[in-house]
């Protein structure tokens, strides 16, 4: 999936088009103890079903995630499902173990949240979010991100955004397709890593070719660093 930035989700090595070389993360997987592994490979391959969001708070949270981590539907490209991950932590209560005291529990922030955003679809643009172009999701979330009322449909406009950008950023993170994407090689137990330091990399690790190429300046939420 095209990013902004240039950059693509990592395919496998053998089809190219990542900034580190040859490297594949699961590669790695002898080396993970079982546990590991099973949690690893489930994210690939064997995600529960939705089980709290409803049919509408699905296909409304699929857009805030994929806006967020930048993902743009691409046929035949790999993916990420966001949002099966976010809906299985709320289904278990797998929360962060807080929230604001001015916001309510993760899970109805996150109904109350995606309801709303489907109101302001339909009142702008008379479809729900789902249903409306990739640019046009775009501009709707950047008006509630960037808008300086202090709160949006009666929950505070900054406390949401951050809401779903920690949830958002801990399923991208989790992935083994991002973890290509970013170099990182995967959990160090029980190997071990023996060469740390900065410019340092295991045998097993690969250089970015691309090192002047930001790959998070695309995503949604990204600061200006210039």
């Amino acid at each position: 999936m095209s990013r902004s930035t240039g950059t693509t989700l990592p395919l496998p090595p053998e089809e190219g088009g990542h900034r580190f070389p040859g490297f594949d993360v699961l590669r790695q997987t002898s080396h993970w103890d079982d546990a590991t592994r099973a949690a690893v490979t489930d994210r690939l391959h064997d995600l529960p079903p939705i089980r709290f969001f409803t049919p509408a708070e699905e296909a409304a949270a699929t857009v805030v995630l994929d806006q967020l981590m930048n993902q743009r539907p691409a046929p035949g490209e790999p993916r990420i499902e966001l949002t099966r991950m976010v809906d299985s932590r709320l289904a278990e209560d797998e929360t962060d173990g807080w929230h604001y005291d001015d916001m309510p529990d993760d899970g109805t922030a996150w109904q109350r949240s995606l309801a709303a955003l489907d109101d302001d679809a339909q009142a702008v643009h008379g479809a729900a979010v789902a249903q409306l172009d990739w640019e046009t999701q775009t501009v709707l979330l950047a008006s509630i991100k960037d808008s300086t009322d202090e709160h949006w449909h009666d929950l505070p406009r900054k406390r949401v955004w951050d809401l779903w950008s920690r949830y958002a950023a801990t399923a991208f993170y989790s992935h083994p397709y991002a973890w290509n994407e970013i170099g990182f090689s995967g959990p160090a137990y029980p190997r071990g890593y023996k060469n740390p330091g900065v410019d340092r990399l295991e045998p097993f690790e690969v250089h970015d070719v691309r090192q002047d190429d930001d790959p998070v300046a695309g995503r949604a939420g990204a600061k200006d660093r210039s």
